[in-house]
């Protein structure tokens, strides 16, 4: 039985594509794949998968172009494959809404290891201790309104500003824990299940489109700050309600 969930698989290597199909099929996910971008939208509506598997480089429409317009429609996970080595192109992507990344070439256990924490959190709901079932429906900081039922945020003028699946998993962190510092591998835990490995910038990405959405100044935040060699903390008091 397939029944981990239904990954979407676009890259143009065919040995790859039959190979993380072969590899993920026996950890009991249903796979699906595509040589490039050119159906993805019509295989996104006719089959929506638990998450996408996307490769930068792509014949055509490549990578950053799909995943810029798969999360203009949805907050559906994302893990970016990139077989370049400039951090440039994996902080693109990121900035583009993808949730994690993987350099080529990897070792599928490693992408196994994402998919799941990836598919963890986007399914769960718990809150900062863990309890489930506990959690509030809406969280108030700084003027803006979290609802965790509907995963975007509000501002005070009402108008909803929707987030990406890794803002929303970041942004509610931060939220549930206000006024404590928290550092990348923290972070990185809580979001993805992983810790920071030496050179991993792709939470002060994250961070740093969440500041884009809340309007707060990257030079001087007043919401999401900056200690340095330390971490960044929520600077805002939170309330909670229905």
């Amino acid at each position: 039985m397939n029944g981990q969930g239904h990954l979407l698989i676009v890259d143009d290597d065919p040995a790859l594509r039959e190979l993380l199909g072969a590899y993920l099929g026996q950890h009991g996910y249903r796979v699906s794949a595509l040589p490039d971008g050119n159906a993805l939208r019509e295989a996104l509506e006719r089959d929506p998968p638990d998450l996408l598997i996307l490769d930068l480089m792509l014949p055509g429409r490549d990578g950053l172009e799909l995943c810029r317009e798969v999360r203009a429609r949805s907050s559906l996970p994302v893990i970016m494959l990139t077989a370049r080595g400039d951090d440039t192109d994996r902080i693109v992507g990121l900035e583009m809404g993808a949730d994690d990344y993987l350099p080529k070439p990897f070792n599928p256990r490693e992408l196994l290891a994402r998919v799941r924490a990836l598919l963890r959190r986007a399914r769960a709901t718990p809150t900062a201790d863990g309890e489930p079932g506990t959690e509030p429906a809406r969280l108030r900081f700084a003027g803006w309104t979290l609802d965790t039922l509907a995963r975007h945020l509000v501002g005070a003028d009402g108008l909803v500003v929707p987030l990406s699946g890794a803002e929303y998993r970041l942004l509610k962190v931060f939220v549930e824990r206000p006024n404590r510092v928290l550092n990348r591998d923290q972070l990185l835990d809580l979001t993805r299940g992983r810790e920071a490995t030496p050179f991993d910038r792709s939470i002060d990405v994250q961070v740093s489109r969440l500041r884009r959405r809340l309007g707060d100044d990257p030079r001087n935040p007043a919401i999401i700050k900056t200690l340095r060699n330390e971490g960044y903390v929520l600077a805002c008091a939170v309330t909670r309600g229905a």
